[in-house]
């Protein structure tokens, strides 16, 4: 008969705080105590946007492990037991169970999280690693999904603090806790200016990197070896998922180099329905070097000081269109005569 591991109780989580945390801390049920969790029990958090520790930090980590096993407890949620038999989910902890796993051990001492919602918990992701690493020390895809969380709509500055807290006070139970971060009197600041404002970053920085967020996994590599700029990423954001994938197969497949040039006709062509897999290998091999032809209907240009009014210079060509489409079928609707005169 194969006997099952099971979590054990070790101690509870009051003990090891003392006293420390606070009442806005996030407390949901099972947050009551730690539990050692047998490793083949947790899976890594799905996507997980940070790269792991490796050489000699890992080596450090694997050894101060031996030597005093797992200092702070790692932070998962419960999940439905799926068939690798995993039942629960890694949110802060992945070098601590890489490490240990290493070090020879087989689970590891855990908070568990019962009720946590997807922000909650890719929260506690993002913020688990923007606390252990320098934010500057990221590669560009991990600063991408930093911000990318912290500019989403369904962001909570509130909850941010809280998961905050309770991290810093993991470390170290003395951490007295942050307040929300306010605008000077008199300055009301976007939410990317905000976001540019705490990380020390330009605006035009934090946009390029929000458009790195959304290129595939291939191609965020290819940004974080220097092989594909942030000027040229943020044209590639702009290809649809398949179209993303077929650039990426090219470029795995052969050794041409990605410049703006390159990158603006991939778009050009994407938004004029002409981007396939052979014009895509055309753009990327240089044999394609000129923006495709306009149809035959007569070119209509915006100007910029118009449309930069109603539109966020990250808005995509084909959501501009869209917009503009509804509004004349709507301005057509209340002016039919306008219409019949154009038509006719």
């Amino acid at each position: 008969m194969v006997t099952r591991p099971t979590a054990k109780k070790v101690k509870s989580l009051d003990e090891l705080l003392q006293a420390a945390e606070p009442a806005s801390m996030p407390s949901k049920s099972g947050d009551n105590g730690i539990l050692m969790i047998p490793f083949n029990k947790i899976r890594p958090y799905q996507n997980h946007p940070f790269r792991l520790y490796s050489d000699e930090r890992l080596d450090d980590l694997v050894e101060s492990i031996k030597s005093n096993g797992i200092l702070m407890p790692m932070i998962v949620r419960r999940i439905e037991s799926d068939e690798n038999g995993y039942e629960y989910e890694m949110l802060a902890g992945h070098n601590r169970m890489n490490g240990a796993k290493l070090a020879g051990l087989t689970e590891g001492p855990c908070i568990v999280k019962d009720s946590l919602s997807d922000e909650e918990a890719l929260m506690y992701v993002v913020e688990t690693n923007v606390i252990q690493r320098s934010f500057s020390d990221m590669l560009p895809s991990e600063k991408a999904a930093v911000l990318a969380l912290r500019h989403s709509k369904m962001f909570s500055q509130g909850k941010r603090n809280d998961i905050i807290n309770e991290l810093k006070r993991l470390e170290n139970p003395e951490y007295k806790g942050i307040d929300e971060t306010s605008a000077p009197v008199g300055q009301k600041l976007t939410s990317r200016e905000k976001i540019a404002n705490e990380y020390g970053l330009s605006k035009n920085t934090v946009a390029r990197l929000l458009r790195v967020d959304k290129l595939i996994v291939g191609l965020k590599s290819r940004v974080d070896c220097d092989e594909i700029s942030l000027r040229c990423a943020v044209d590639l954001s702009y290809l649809a998922d398949s179209e993303q994938e077929e650039v990426e197969r090219v470029l795995s497949e052969n050794e041409f180099k990605v410049d703006m040039k390159k990158t603006e006709m991939l778009r050009s062509y994407s938004a004029n329905s002409k981007l396939n897999e052979k014009t895509t290998y055309q753009i990327l091999s240089g044999q394609i070097n000129r923006k495709p032809k306009s149809s035959s209907a007569p070119s209509i240009k915006i100007k910029h000081k118009v449309y930069s009014k109603f539109f966020s210079p990250d808005t995509k060509v084909s959501e501009i269109e869209k917009v503009v489409e509804e509004a004349l079928e709507l301005y057509f609707q209340t002016h039919p005569d306008r219409k019949e005169a154009n038509t006719a």
